[in-house]
C-alpha cells in the first residue's frame, strides 16, 4: 500500500468528455447514502493550490519524499524552513463554499461519510463531522522516535523562537504547505527536535513514497462497501490511494460521479464527470435540493 508513487498521469484517448449538467450529481444525492471523496481541487477556492490542475505545483515542484526526509538532515532543514514559512499562509486558509456545501449535505442526511485526500482540515472547519483524512493533517506533528503527537501551532512558535527574523519571500505555495524557497533562502534555518525525547519531528501526513496506514485504508474500504454511491470532488485520482476506492465502488456496481474541471484517471469508472467549478456547482446543488448551507441536522 505505497502512498502516491505516481506524480503525473497523461489522459488517454477514448475517455468520455466531461459534461456541465449537474443532474447526475443531483440523482445520487437525492438517493442518499453518498460517500464523498475529495482531492486538492476542493481547496483551491480557499487559496490552496492543487498539484495537477491548471497552474498546478507539480509543474514546478517535486514534493518531499519520506525516504529523503528520513535519510537527510539537510532535507529536513529544507523541508521545515519551507514548511514553516508556508504554514503562515496555509494555517490561515478558511473553508470555501464547496466545504460548506458538503457539510450541509451531511447534516441533512444525504451522505454516508467523507474521505479526503487533503491535509488542510478544511472539511472539519467547514462543519463536516467524522471525516477520514486519508493522508493525515498538517495541523499535527509526530515524533518518529516516540510517536508523540503535537500541535503544528506549538511547533511554529518554537521555530519562531530559534529562527527570529526569518522571513524570506517565497516564489509560490504548494498543496502540502511547502513554500517555494531556494537553498540560499533556506540558509542555516534551525530545526527543533521532539520536546519529549529529542527525536525527529515530521508533519502528521503521508509523504510521497510513504504508506497509508493499513487500518485507515480498511476503514475507507468499509465505507465504500456501505455507501450507495461515490461522489468524487476535485481529485485527478492520479494516485492509487484514492483511485482504489473508485475501482472498488465501480466493481461493486455502485454509481461513481466525478466533479472535476480536468479529465481524471478514474473517468473510465464513472457514470459522468462534470467539469464545473466546485464551489458554484455544489452551491447550485444545495439550492436544487433545498439544502440550506446553514441549518439544523436531519433527525
Amino acid at each position: 500500500m505505497r502512498m502516491r508513487p505516481t506524480l503525473s498521469w497523461t489522459p488517454t484517448e477514448g475517455l468520455a468528455p466531461g459534461i456541465t449538467d449537474l443532474e447526475p450529481v443531483s440523482d445520487v444525492l437525492r438517493t442518499g447514502g453518498v460517500l464523498v471523496l475529495t482531492g486538492a481541487g476542493m481547496s483551491t477556492e480557499s487559496g490552496i493550490p492543487d498539484y495537477r490542475g491548471e497552474g498546478g505545483s507539480l509543474r514546478r515542484h517535486t514534493p518531499m519524499t519520506y525516504q529523503d526526509f528520513t535519510a537527510s538532515a539537510q532535507a529536513r532543514r529544507r523541508y521545515w524552513a519551507r514548511g514553516h514559512l508556508g504554514w503562515r499562509t496555509f494555517g490561515r486558509a478558511r473553508p470555501n463554499a464547496g466545504h460548506r456545501s458538503v457539510a450541509a449535505f451531511g447534516r441533512h442526511g444525504l451522505l454516508s461519510g467523507v474521505i479526503t485526500q487533503n491535509v488542510d482540515g478544511l472539511h472539519q472547519a467547514g462543519g463536516s463531522r467524522d471525516v477520514v483524512e486519508l493522508h493525515g493533517n498538517l495541523g499535527r506533528v509526530v515524533c518518529l522516535s516516540c510517536g508523540d503527537l503535537g500541535s503544528r501551532g506549538d511547533l511554529a512558535r518554537r521555530l519562531e523562537e530559534v529562527n527570529a527574523g526569518y522571513d524570506p519571500v517565497a516564489a509560490g505555495m504548494n498543496p502540502d504547505g511547502d513554500a517555494d524557497l531556494t537553498d540560499e533562502q533556506v540558509g542555516d534555518f534551525r530545526v527543533v527536535p521532539c520536546a519529549r525525547c529529542g527525536g525527529v519531528l515530521k508533519p502528521d501526513v503521508v509523504f510521497f513514497g510513504e504508506s497509508v496506514p493499513p487500518e485507515r485504508v480498511e476503514r475507507c474500504r468499509a465505507m465504500v462497501g456501505e455507501a450507495s454511491s461515490l461522489l468524487v470532488l476535485g481529485s485527478s485520482l492520479t494516485v492509487m490511494s484514492g483511485l482504489r476506492f473508485v475501482r472498488q465502488a465501480a466493481q461493486a456496481g455502485k454509481p461513481v460521479v466525478i466533479v472535476n474541471r480536468d479529465p481524471t484517471r478514474g473517468d473510465r469508472y464513472a457514470v459522468a464527470r462534470v467539469e464545473l467549478p466546485l464551489g458554484a456547482a455544489l452551491t447550485t446543488l444545495a439550492e436544487r435540493l433545498d439544502v440550506p448551507l446553514d441549518g439544523p441536522a436531519a433527525l
